[in-house]
């Protein structure tokens, strides 16, 4: 088995893939038509695409047409995932003598490099700064048939662990949480029919805790979260509440109970701060929630836009938009709260961060921005006149 001997490209591409793979937790990309070139993508590094191409190009006008052909696919990829730049590292372990690859070293966004041995990587500055153990992780002892076994099985429990991850991150879990959020606002607007006189009475809606800027601002903080339990009428409430029960139970299964839970309540509260600061009279509904929950699979779906790039892009975001524009248009809605619910769910998310995605100090700056938008949120409901 020790003298099968790999040849010098294949075993270039293979250290190449493990180190991608196993140590910066790239993921491979499916792409129909593409022969001899492997693309992998993680969105989380400095180069979101990595290109290892074994396609032997023997002159420039080949590479010039190679490249034209890649910006095509990586436009589709920006699409497909919502980014807006997308750095790619083109690495070619099979160019030609008659290739120039210093002319296309830089090109809108690619780079490239020319590798004939690993020991090629240290040319290239740009590789170096961006991954500079490259060459360290892979130098390995063993060679031939053994590299190969070696390589595969690493590669192979790398992607093993990176669908248990993502089943675990996707499995449907069952929005217990929602459910009980939804029975509380309905009882609460039954009570208000049953003990005072309709959710529609303003005397009501105060007594049961609606949200009024002279009684928060002189002690009654309650109601900036008890406010976002009480609903205007039947159909402000069916509304919400089939609002809630189609984004909360997205929003929980992705986070977790508690994370979820966080987020609702936060968001609530810091909705209700900023239509403080903006409007008057009473106000009540769980809409500045439920934006805040908006916010939390804006970003969630940020950090696994390869699988819900186009949800959102589609979906998620042109319903927002169209919300706040509805609120912007028409008398009685209180967009202001649901700007700051919207706003107050994606830093509270990016505090409380996205599982397996998440590093400590993005979560650690989430908490800093949650921290200094609720500051200001308060300043402006209660120190600014």
């Amino acid at each position: 088995m020790d003298t099968i001997q790999l040849g010098q490209n294949d075993e270039i591409v293979m250290k190449l893939l493990h180190y991608f793979i196993t140590e910066k937790g790239y993921n491979p990309i499916i792409l129909h038509g593409v022969k001899d070139e492997i693309w992998l993508e993680n969105m989380e590094e400095g180069y979101e695409i990595i290109r290892i191409v074994s396609e032997y190009i023997h002159n420039n006008e080949q590479l010039h047409f190679n490249l034209f052909r890649t910006r095509q696919i990586i436009k589709k990829i920006k699409k497909s995932t919502c980014t807006f730049k997308v750095n790619t590292l083109s690495l070619f372990v099979n160019l030609g003598e008659n290739v120039t690859i210093k002319e296309f070293e830089h090109t809108n966004r690619i780079d490239c490099a020319k590798i004939g041995s690993i020991a090629d990587l240290n040319k290239y500055d740009f590789i170096m700064q961006v991954f500079p153990n490259i060459t360290v992780k892979t130098d390995f002892k063993e060679e031939g048939m053994r590299l190969f076994l070696k390589i595969t099985e690493d590669i192979s429990h790398k992607n093993e662990q990176t669908s248990l991850q993502a089943e675990d991150v996707f499995k449907k879990k069952k929005p217990v949480l929602t459910m009980m959020i939804i029975a509380i606002n309905i009882l609460l607007f039954v009570l208000m029919y049953i003990l005072g006189d309709g959710s529609e009475d303003n005397y009501t809606l105060v007594q049961f805790g609606a949200m009024v800027k002279e009684l928060v601002q002189e002690g009654e903080f309650y109601r900036l979260l008890t406010s976002g339990f009480l609903h205007i009428g039947i159909f402000h409430l069916l509304c919400n509440m089939y609002c809630l029960y189609i984004v909360g139970g997205e929003v929980e299964s992705f986070y977790g109970k508690w994370k979820f839970l966080l987020i609702y309540l936060g968001s609530a509260i810091l909705g209700n701060l900023l239509s403080m600061a903006t409007t008057t009279g009473i106000s009540a509904g769980a809409s500045g929630a439920i934006f805040g929950l908006f916010g939390a699979l804006i970003y969630f779906g940020y950090h696994y836009r390869v699988y819900l790039g186009s949800v959102i892009r589609s979906q998620i975001i042109p319903l927002v938009i169209l919300n706040l524009g509805i609120g912007f248009m028409l008398p009685g809605i209180d967009n202001a709260a649901h700007i700051g619910g919207l706003i107050g769910g994606v830093v509270l998310s990016a505090g409380l961060g996205v599982k397996y995605k998440s590093t400590v100090g993005e979560k650690v700056n989430g908490f800093i921005l949650t921290t200094i938008f609720t500051v200001f949120l308060v300043y402006l409901a209660f120190f600014l006149h």
